[in-house]
């Protein structure tokens, strides 16, 4: 049986050419699950009912893949779960359908091209880190506590009748920034 979902992003955006698409390739209106709501978003209530109402034998039909997921990698992992349900995914716009022997190599080489680019990507990352390092650099952020504002924090914190949050509120900084700068304070330490 086809099973059919939409998503739109944002609640303006409107539903209604993806669910033409999907009763104009057969699949039946009340089969249909939708959400309105981003790709980004685990918690998508139409994608998990339609996951709990996967049989083996089912076909998951979409207007187009990233009406399903946001990255290839999430992409990956829900038609992962679909074919462990027994069920196939089947792409309107794109040239996929899993329940066909070429459409599940596609597939697999998509998943293979993805992990590839991962990989390289994870590579380059560690490799511009160590080169920064070297560079002297240091990874994050820079602090907002530089310099003179940096002086006049430090004498302030040595100060334990200066209440913390005086400090944030005057420095426009968190707690968190504070302790992470400058450490304890000398009262805390005792």
């Amino acid at each position: 049986m086809d099973l059919g979902y939409a998503r739109v992003s944002t609640a303006d955006q409107n539903l209604d050419a993806q669910i033409a698409a999907l009763t104009g390739a057969g699949v039946d209106p009340s089969r249909i699950y939708t959400d309105r709501i981003s790709g980004a978003k685990a918690e998508r209530p139409g994608l998990a009912e339609l996951m709990r109402s996967l049989r083996p034998g089912d076909v998951v039909v979409i207007s187009r893949l990233d009406r399903l997921g946001r990255s290839l990698h999430d992409l990956l992992d829900l038609v992962r779960k679909i074919e462990a349900a027994g069920a196939g995914l089947r792409s309107l716009s794109e040239v996929l359908d899993t329940t066909t022997p070429t459409g599940r190599l596609l597939f697999h080489l998509f998943g293979a091209i993805a992990e590839f680019e991962r990989g390289l990507i994870r590579e380059r990352t560690v490799a511009g880190l160590k080169a920064a390092r070297a560079r002297g650099a240091k990874p994050g952020r820079k602090s907002v506590l530089t310099g003179e504002k940096l002086k006049m924090v430090r004498v302030l914190w040595s100060d334990p009748a200066v209440p913390v949050s005086h400090i944030t509120k005057e420095f426009k900084v968190s707690r968190r920034t504070l302790y992470r700068e400058l450490g304890p304070r000398l009262a805390e330490q005792s």
